[in-house]
This record gives C-alpha cells, structure tokens and sequence, in this order.
C-alpha cells in the first residue's frame, strides 16, 4: 500500500526525515518514525511510578521518622552558645 500525504507541512517533514535518516523511501522513513515513537510511549514509566521510587530512596537513606522530634526544642538549642 502506497503512503499518500495531503499535507504539505506532513510531507516535508516526511521527506526530511527520509534524508537525515537515510531511509529509502518516505513510507519506511514514517514507518521507523512511528514504530520509535510507540516503542517510547511503551518503554515510558508513568509519573507515580517515578516519584514512588524517588520517595522509597529517600526514606532509605533518611531512616525512619521520628515522631517525638521537637523542633521548638531543637531551634532554641541552636542558639545557645
């Protein structure tokens, strides 16, 4: 099947990347394009999944939290000298 484009912006862009790419045609050229960018898409990790991992570090290295901290305490403490 033939790859027809009605665009001439689309078309440009095509036969850009067909060169750079040093695809054969513009339909390969498309084709690789687009299987990149669904690879990408499939590959990508979700926001939540990231901040999770982010957090779990963090909480790894800071130990665990301590409840009974006074800061009031602690500030004051600060000043004295």
């Amino acid at each position: 099947m033939a790859l027809y484009i009605r665009d001439d912006t689309v078309d440009d862009l095509a036969s850009e990347l067909q060169k750079l790419s040093k695809a054969p045609n513009k339909t390969e050229a498309v084709r690789r394009a687009l299987q990149h960018e669904l690879d990408r898409i499939r590959q990508e990790v979700p926001l939540r999944e990231r901040v999770a991992k982010i957090q779990d570090k963090f909480r790894a290295r800071m130990g665990s939290n301590k409840p009974n901290f006074d800061m009031k305490r602690f500030t004051d403490e600060m000043w004295e000298l």
